[in-house]
């Protein structure tokens, strides 16, 4: 039986006027309130998430969060670089340098992107990507989003310097995680997006976050993640790109959260010749549960979407990657491949790696491997006689695996940074242990 939500259409109303949306934007808001109770939760392969806390029930509220303590990266931000740092519902820095501003490049949060560009929001926040009624945590989305950035790049735009986003789950008071990030790349775009996840305090909260991307005819977007939700955060994760003809976006998630989280992200390869590529890296411990659930579909002739996943298990933990490439029919030339490791560190650890092709085109490629397995000894016992810690020589080993990844990612800056939120969660997964 589903769990009703003591959610009233006033409240959803209130905080609406609050906002000052527009008509078409609360009536959104209304009519996936309606539709909440009427869906069904999404379903992932291996993955039972539905007795999770996975959605509030109460209405969303104006917040006021603490910004004092700010990501330690934040000293490495220039003037000169485009960056938001968002805590809880509250902006506390956004910086947009005027050069961009001059060329059209819009970058806002999204209540203020929906009174000063409404028509230009409109056209996309759940229209393309994402549509409320999905399912039923897309309408609870739609419903009670209570934060989020709106970037808009236009025609014929290159930014050089990165775009770096860092969304603070505030968990210092109780207060849901209700975000959606909106990104269009309008034709021949080309920049990078760099998105920084991370919690404060550690109030027993949701985050429940779409992030849509739309990459029109020969636009490039290079989104990287390092996901670092803490452990009070029991999270959902919707990240969808939307690619239209010789569009790429490369994808290049870093999943490093502490608490129970789903991960669902989607390919969406509409135009001839679009291109995706799908780097993820993720490790679980202590108890936590990791499902991630990945997609790419090859609609256009000549698209290519392939998925590299690889990850790593301590302790209780569990983790799923599922994979799943679909090749449309009519997407002649179309090629799909993906790889799925999962490596685990503990017998009593849990790992799935699930690949799947469905194919309804002959003219295609299309490839799959899978595995999961323990380390291996030999290297173990190599490290080891060289006077190595069996700590020391197990994170040298995990390196290695995750190195495949690790080394496709052509970011230095998000390698690093990766490699860094890596090391510190082995230690952390380690130290647990004993």
């Amino acid at each position: 039986m589903k769990k009703k939500l003591a959610i009233t259409p006033e409240q959803v109303a209130a905080f609406s006027i609050a906002h000052q949306e527009p008509d078409w934007f609360a009536a959104l808001r209304q009519t996936a309130l309606g539709q909440i109770e009427k869906l069904d939760l999404p379903i992932f392969e291996k993955i039972n998430y539905k007795h999770w806390p996975i959605m509030a029930a109460s209405a969303p509220t104006l917040t006021t969060s603490v910004t004092d303590t700010l990501p330690e990266m934040v000293a490495d931000l220039t003037a000169d670089q485009p960056y938001v740092i968002q805590v809880g519902q509250k902006i506390a820095k956004l910086n947009l340098p005027s050069e961009l501003a001059e060329q059209g490049v819009i970058f806002t949060d999204i209540f203020t992107a929906l009174q000063d560009y409404p028509e230009l929001v409109h056209e996309y926040y759940m229209q393309v990507t994402v549509k409320p009624d999905e399912d039923r945590l897309t309408a609870f989305h739609t419903a009670l989003m209570n934060s989020g950035m709106f970037l808009y790049v236009p025609k014929n735009v290159v930014i050089k310097q990165p775009i770096t986003a860092y969304y603070v789950q505030d968990s210092t008071q109780a207060t849901d995680f209700i975000h959606h990030v909106l990104i269009v790349a309008e034709q021949n775009s080309e920049f990078s997006y760099l998105e920084n996840l991370q919690t404060m305090g550690d109030h027993k909260n949701l985050a429940n976050m779409v992030v849509e991307v739309i990459a029109k005819d020969n636009s490039h977007v290079h989104f990287s993640a390092v996901d670092a939700f803490g452990k009070s955060v029991t999270t959902y994760l919707n990240r969808r790109g939307h690619l239209m003809r010789d569009a790429r976006i490369d994808w290049a998630l870093g999943f490093m959260n502490d608490g129970n989280i789903i991960g669902d992200f989607d390919s969406d390869l509409v135009g001839d010749g679009s291109h995706a590529e799908t780097k993820v890296v993720a490790i679980s411990t202590g108890k936590q549960i990791q499902g991630i659930d990945t997609r790419v579909t090859n609609i256009g002739p000549r698209s290519i979407g392939h998925i590299l996943q690889h990850g790593v298990i301590l302790e209780d933990a569990t983790l799923t990657f599922n994979g799943i490439g679909h090749i449309i029919k009519g997407a002649k030339g179309a090629d799909a491949q993906q790889e799925n490791r999962v490596l685990m560190l503990s017998r009593t650890a849990r790992g799935d790696a699930n690949p799947l092709l469905l194919i309804d085109e002959n003219d295609v490629q299309a490839g799959h491997a899978a595995s999961v397995g323990r380390v291996n000894e030999q290297q173990m016992y190599y490290l080891m006689s060289r006077g190595l810690s069996k700590e020391v020589a197990q994170r040298l080993v995990i390196r290695g695996f995750l190195g495949a990844v690790l080394t496709e990612i052509p970011d230095k800056n998000v390698r690093q940074q990766l490699t860094d939120t890596i090391e510190r969660k082995l230690i952390d997964g380690q130290k647990s242990e004993h």
